[in-house]
């Protein structure tokens, strides 16, 4: 069974969320109090209510607590959004995420016991970042903690080598997890198979290690 996940508040960022966690699986729940909004997504998820997030009667009938995650995905109300935490964690959810869309924000919803926060257009800017400081990572994608997970172009060392020649865990620290050549479909890396110029590799490796993708 999937994890079933409440996203409240259907802005680009919520809309997002909700479609991808669907289609991956999961069962989910979304709230917001446009019901435009709510008759669109009636087809797409799992549930959909209409709700005023600024009203604490409305949040307790949603039944957060039989929910794995509840994620808060309305960072320009923080009235709405402290709200809406707070009856999260009253229920017991195990993991409450909420956006914000500032400092201050961020601040106050560490005081009120959020899990994890999200800051969307801070975290695209840095994946950005990270891609364009190196022409080898073509896709970069932050995970909790000090891991990242990178696709990358092979060094040109690597290339007419397989990876039980190279040995990349040893020689990099870094860990290939998957790996595909023109236009396959990823797969497990397989050990004894040549890297060639069109190899794309998929590494999971810690963040203070990303100079030895870009070197080389």
């Amino acid at each position: 069974m999937g994890v079933s996940i409440a996203i409240l508040g259907l802005g680009k960022y919520g809309r997002s969320l909700a479609e991808n966690m669907y289609k991956l699986g999961a069962d989910v729940l979304v709230v917001d109090k446009n019901p435009v909004l709510i008759d669109d997504f009636s087809g797409k998820v799992n549930s959909a209510i209409c709700a005023d997030m600024t009203n604490e009667a409305e949040i307790n009938e949603l039944g957060l607590g039989n929910l794995d995650v509840v994620v808060v995905a309305m960072g320009s109300n923080l009235e709405a959004t402290i709200l809406s935490v707070a009856v999260a964690k009253e229920k017991g959810v195990g993991f409450v995420m909420a956006k914000t869309s500032s400092d201050r924000m961020s601040s106050i919803l560490t005081k009120v016991g959020v899990d994890k926060i999200i800051d969307p257009e801070e975290e695209s800017g840095l994946r950005t970042a990270r891609i364009l400081a190196s022409g080898r990572v073509m896709d970069y994608i932050d995970m909790d903690g000090n891991l990242c997970m990178v696709e990358i172009k092979p060094k040109k060392k690597w290339i007419n080598h397989s990876l039980m020649e190279l040995d990349i865990r040893k020689s990099d620290n870094i860990n290939i997890v998957a790996m595909k050549s023109g236009k396959e479909k990823w797969a497990f890396p397989d050990p004894q198979k040549m890297i060639t110029e069109s190899t794309s590799l998929m590494a999971i490796l810690d963040k203070k290690d990303l100079r030895n993708v870009q070197q080389g």
